[in-house]
């Protein structure tokens, strides 16, 4: 197991496009969810649909199916594969819900891979119809945050999963995102940290309009295939650091040979 946490956002991270649209528009009840939007929170539209969709006889297998065949970059599978073949401990953080996102991960055959999947509560309840509910239930008690939407800050959820790794394990972040917000929790990261915005999306403006708000260093990317090289390219960059300093420290500070500095792993090469 190596030091590097990699936290990915889901809808147009993972998947290429927004889970709860998909569905919508593949089931065709665009319009109702249109009419129904500007009159009650995101969370509690999306559960109001799930009950007309099996009002309306659409069984949990066709949502299925429906979610089994949303748009995914085909390099996304395997980057998620071999940054946990690196050793790396993958996280999700998203503001789409447990249903979708433990359907797909499960369909693409990568749910193993991910220690957590932080979202809105989602299930099947007892007469077969899925429920959804915030993360933050809002009606209750703010989570203060001024950034974020009212059902969930991602900043908070950082904050616990940094609480919870210890200090002495000196872990390391990989942050991956697109939407508003992800902002958020790219300003909780560190300096030795890493945020990766999708460029020319929600995040990706945000950032831009002050970058120096943001200690973590940036390295956007712009599709699957894109992503896949920069987030390989950092983990190999950390992991050659942690061998720079594993070395250092075991020759305590010695000058290190050519020998040993050839056989470290070579960082991969990002195109522009």
């Amino acid at each position: 197991m190596s030091n590097i946490v990699i936290v990915f956002d889901f809808d147009k991270t993972i998947i290429d496009c927004d889970s709860d649209n998909w569905l919508i528009d593949e089931l065709g009840f665009t319009d109702l969810f249109n009419q129904l939007l500007p009159t009650m929170p995101w969370n509690s539209v999306m559960d109001k649909m799930m009950m007309e969709f099996h009002a309306n006889g659409v069984t949990i297998e066709e949502i299925e199916k429906v979610l089994h065949r949303i748009p995914i970059h085909h390099r996304i599978v395997p980057a998620i594969k071999a940054a946990y073949a690196l050793g790396c401990d993958l996280r999700v953080v998203s503001d789409a819900n447990m249903f979708y996102i433990e359907t797909i991960l499960k369909h693409l055959g990568i749910s193993e891979y991910f220690s957590e999947i932080n979202t809105n509560p989602g299930y099947v309840n007892e007469e077969g119809r899925v429920r959804i509910s915030p993360y933050h239930d809002f009606n209750k008690c703010s989570h203060g945050c001024t950034l974020c939407p009212p059902n969930m800050c991602k900043g908070l959820i950082i904050d616990r999963i940094q609480n919870t790794i210890s200090e002495v394990d000196k872990k390391r972040f990989i942050y991956l995102g697109d939407g508003a917000g992800d902002y958020c929790p790219s300003l909780r990261l560190r300096e030795r940290d890493f945020v990766m915005p999708r460029k020319n999306f929600p995040i990706w403006d945000l950032i831009c309009k002050d970058p120096l708000l943001i200690k973590a260093e940036i390295n956007g990317w712009s599709d699957g295939e894109e992503l896949e090289q920069v987030l390989l390219h950092l983990i190999n960059k950390i992991m050659m650091e942690e061998h720079v300093q594993f070395i250092s420290t075991d020759c305590k500070l010695q000058t290190l040979s050519i020998p040993v500095l050839e056989s470290m792993p070579k960082a991969l090469s990002v195109r522009p």
